[in-house]
């Protein structure tokens, strides 16, 4: 990939409501400020899609066996420049989470050994390490992380936590952990931990789910994980489901197959394989055969990364400026609803948490934690926890609910923004408070954010009244 040079062409259509008009497919009433959990497309790659699938059916058989081998090469070259790696350690699976499960499943477990994560690994990658824990002989730590919190404070605990594991005579053979945290959305100091696994030999699985398209990875090839996947389909605008899966050529050895295994894979005895092999002869290394084809699936969205990538730099002016643009627009609009709110926006003294294009505004409902004498029949604190939390609640929302109503409402109000008001937000109760997530995106703008702000103060005065919570 050429870098944009300043004689280039320069994007013809602005950020906000001209680039979703122009561009992108939204219905007119919608919403779309939960940009991270599905991500969209533009029109130009939905049309691209839509022609290899033309072309796929005009003659399915040369396609998938000699055009789509070719064609995945060369979005594996486009894509690596961005990674600054070489195209032979990059491939495309499914999704982040296949590729966590790759890595997890393909490794070899001893007694002693232990998958290390903190508590806000994206659920279903904290399910993967728990059946591989059922299933082998390792053992799982969970380091417990509350935000906001400092990114010296993550890194010390994570160094504290290897350091228990080895004087305890066990070894961390692997740690996972993310580039942007799913929930709350913050970026982690994912380089200085990858540091710390090497300071302790340490295989590191970065789950970059956020990371391409999102943050400047230019430079991950050298901090240098052990593995590293990210999705293209959430931030990259290509279509669902596509994900790059980073394995170093050292570490190619340990990825023995694919998930599911396919055709790719050769036995340790190196024997050939017998019966008929779908893919013709080709000078690709092993690993990148191994994720050539696997089983019989939709690849589509992984040739359509070129197509991405031209509109990134063609429409949009290059990567600096969507993330410029993504970054800005989602902490006005989070101070925004902030202030309608009045309440505040995640941050930590540093900053460090808002540099990525998520958001996080805490609701203005107070939560007392239950204890023994909690009257949990109707949801309700003690008297006694009441009347201490009373003294401590300001603005016009001061009514204490039982923090065991807080999952019910967090469902509620996701319930309520997508039937209600043709939205969505992704909504979580962490640390003690209910916190939104927003998305910074090329096609949204502040109006977007007030007219979010305005809608969650009418649900919080719902709740305060008693909806959402019986």
């Amino acid at each position: 990939m050429s870098m944009r040079r300043d004689d280039s062409p320069k994007p013809a259509v602005s950020f906000g409501r001209v680039m979703r008009s122009s561009h992108f497919n939204f219905a007119k009433t919608y919403n779309p400020l939960n940009h991270g959990s599905y991500g969209t497309y533009p029109t130009v790659v939905r049309d691209r899609q839509r022609t290899l699938h033309d072309l796929i059916e005009a003659r399915p058989d040369p396609f998938i066996r000699y055009t789509l081998p070719e064609l995945l090469i060369e979005s594996r070259a486009a894509v690596a420049p961005l990674l600054g790696v070489s195209t032979d350690e990059v491939v495309f699976v499914p999704n982040a989470t296949t590729g966590v499960n790759t890595v997890l499943r393909s490794l070899v477990y001893e007694p002693g050994d232990v998958i290390l994560h903190f508590s806000t690994a994206y659920g279903a990658c904290e399910k993967t390490i728990e059946y591989v824990c059922e299933s082998t002989p390792a053992e799982r730590l969970c380091i417990v992380l509350q935000y906001p919190i400092e990114d010296k404070e993550v890194v010390q605990k994570f160094r504290e936590a290897v350091e228990t594991v080895k004087n305890d005579g066990r070894k961390v053979k692997i740690a996972m952990f993310d580039t942007v945290l799913t929930f709350p959305g913050v970026r982690m100091p994912w380089e200085a931990l990858v540091d710390v696994c090497k300071d302790f030999g340490v295989l590191s699985l970065v789950d970059a789910a956020h990371g391409i398209g999102h943050i400047d990875l230019t430079r991950m090839g050298q901090v240098g994980p052990d593995f590293f996947t990210s999705n293209c389909y959430k931030w990259f605008y290509v279509p669902r489901g596509c994900a790059i899966f980073h394995v170093p050529t050292r570490n190619q050895h340990l990825i023995r197959s694919s998930l599911p295994t396919s055709w790719g894979w050769k036995p340790l005895s190196d024997e050939k394989d017998k019966g008929l092999d779908p893919l013709p002869a080709a000078d690709q290394k092993s690993f990148a055969e191994l994720f050539a084809i696997v089983a019989t699936t939709d690849t589509t969205p992984y040739i359509c990364v070129l197509d991405a990538l031209k509109f990134r730099e063609n429409v949009c002016g290059g990567e600096e400026r969507i993330r410029q643009y993504c970054q800005s627009i989602v902490q006005a609009g989070a101070h925004h609803v902030a202030q309608i709110l009045d309440t505040d926006v995640m941050n930590n003294k540093t900053g460090s948490l808002q540099r990525c294009c998520f958001a996080n505004v805490r609701l203005p409902l107070t939560f007392a934690p239950l204890d023994s004498s909690a009257d949990v029949r109707n949801g309700a604190p003690s008297a006694q926890t009441i009347e201490g939390l009373q003294n401590t609640v300001e603005g016009p929302h001061k009514v204490i609910i039982s923090i065991d109503k807080a999952p019910e409402i967090v469902k509620w109000i996701r319930d309520q923004t997508c039937k209600e008001f043709d939205t969505a937000i992704q909504t979580s109760f962490h640390a003690g408070n209910i916190w939104v997530r927003f998305s910074g995106q090329i096609y949204i703008e502040l109006a977007d954010f007030d007219r979010a702000g305005y809608m969650l103060k009418g649900l919080c005065d719902r709740i305060v009244n008693g909806e959402g919570r019986q």
